[in-house]
């Protein structure tokens, strides 16, 4: 980043006249460019002492020009001066003689379109050494909560301030300015002649003044805590209750579902023909609501300026919408939903799930009361905490997953942490026989969702 373009500088508006002029000299007709720019402050420690101090000025900027044959050219850069722009220029523009003509984006039709409001707080930073003495505090608390944690090898305090940026040469001018904040703390638990357990809690917020430190501690604590006496379970199918982060993760592994991008690519489970047809039980609602007040760090335009806003996935159990950029909206004959990338072949992606019962249906509680009593039987049932290697253990085209996991399994009454299991299932499978949901929506840093009941899924534990 060049001494002109800190984030207290760098305005929107000027960049767009300056890229404007540099563009008109250069014969460039059409234009849009992504920026983003932040300053981070980071912490780690071990044991009461320090182990990482990092401080970081980040900047990055996307520029796309248009040829009179309309095929695209995209270039990168971090240099945001004249010069370093003039040049991005020239370089996006002879890169589009190279250009894709299957992969032609336009400009979003609601790239000048009303933004959402946000109320985001732009809270002052703490300083480094302030985190410092504050995580050192906060591990000191953790480890104090029990005999057998020896030490937190996870952990980290952060906080950032951050500005977005898109403009384009129709005229859209967009910009938003964020701080956010978050602390991790991941315990570990050891006791002599059994396996070393841990787990452990996040917490967001968006200023490090603001996180719910005494919150995470207990979360870890407790969860921690929670897998120290541990034992097998035998291989079988077992009715699994999901925790809200659990259940979130899984969503997220197969977002293609809903992915119009992944539908055009021919890699999701969907198809054109998919919209309105049954995908789960029909109390089940999904939505992606980056909206949310909860959801810190939401940002009220996507990558090629779009309002962000929320978006009905499942509604009553049936497919009802796409996650849409531009191009894949234009293939689609509807308009961009808020959930672009940035680049010559533009990608889309989810932004914070919201998952529930289906306003005005009972959740499924029907089909709870039938379980009340399943978990004081010798079968019982399995309580998934966490799940593990996700990019390892999902086939998102094939709909299948098998996948390690933290959890409990509950029988006569009494609860017991699982001492090492993998669960696996086809999520169409999941999807058709979710049981209900128990709880209290609870909000977790990828969204909001109960806890979620599931039918006979494959548990493979002791040999």
């Amino acid at each position: 980043m060049d001494s002109g373009s800190d984030q207290s500088s760098l305005d929107a508006a000027r960049l767009g006249d300056k890229l404007a002029q540099l563009a008109n000299q250069a014969g460039i007709r059409q234009w849009d460019i992504g920026v983003g720019c932040s300053t981070d402050s980071s912490v780690q420690v071990d044991r009461g002492e320090a182990k990482q101090l990092k401080g970081a000025q980040r900047s990055s900027s996307t520029v796309r020009v248009w040829n009179d044959a309309n095929l695209i050219g995209i270039t990168s850069t971090t240099d945001l001066s004249e010069a370093g722009l003039a040049r991005a220029l020239e370089g996006a523009k002879a890169a589009s003689a190279f250009g894709n003509p299957q992969e032609t984006p336009n400009f979003s039709p609601l790239a000048t379109a009303p933004l959402p409001i946000l109320e985001q707080p732009l809270c002052p930073s703490l300083g480094i050494l302030n985190l410092l003495s504050t995580l050192k505090q906060a591990e000191a608390e953790l480890l104090a909560r029990h005999s057998a944690l020896s030490s937190v090898p996870y952990n980290g305090l952060a906080e950032r301030r951050s500005k977005r940026i898109y403009l384009n040469s129709e005229g859209a001018c967009r910009q938003q300015q964020l701080t956010t904040a978050s602390v991790y703390l991941y315990a570990l638990a050891e006791q002599p002649g059994r396996k070393p357990r841990s787990s452990g809690a996040v917490r967001l917020a968006y200023g490090a003044a603001d996180l719910d430190l005494a919150g995470c501690i207990n979360e870890a604590a407790e969860r921690t805590i929670a897998h120290l006496d541990y034992g097998p379970i035998p291989t079988g199918r077992y009715t699994c209750v999901f925790s809200p982060e659990a259940f979130l993760d899984l969503i997220g592994a197969f977002s293609s579902l809903f992915n119009a991008r992944a539908v055009l690519d021919g890699v999701s489970l969907s198809s054109r023909e998919s919209l309105g047809q049954q995908l789960a039980v029909p109390f089940l609602s999904i939505y992606d609501n980056g909206l949310h007040p909860a959801n810190i760090g939401a940002s009220s335009f996507d990558g090629e300026g779009t309002p962000t806003r929320r978006l009905s996935l499942v509604e009553g159990g049936m497919l009802s919408h796409f996650l849409h950029s531009e191009a894949t909206a234009r293939a689609f004959g509807v308009e961009p939903t808020g959930h672009a990338g940035m680049g010559a072949k533009v990608s889309v992606g989810a932004n914070w799930f919201e998952v529930g019962p289906t306003p005005g249906s009972d959740g499924g509680a029907s089909g709870l009361d039938r379980l009340a009593a399943s978990h004081n039987g010798d079968q019982g049932l399995v309580l998934i905490d966490s799940l593990s290697a996700l990019h390892a253990g999902v086939k998102a085209s094939q709909g299948s997953f098998s996948l390690p996991f933290d959890g409990w399994w509950i029988r006569h009454g009494e609860q017991r942490s699982i001492e090492a299991a993998t669960v696996a299932g086809d999520i169409r499978t999941v999807l058709q026989t979710l049981l209900g949901f128990e709880g209290q929506a609870k909000v977790t840093p990828d969204g909001l969702c109960p806890w979620v009941w599931v039918e006979g899924l494959a548990v493979t534990g002791e040999a």
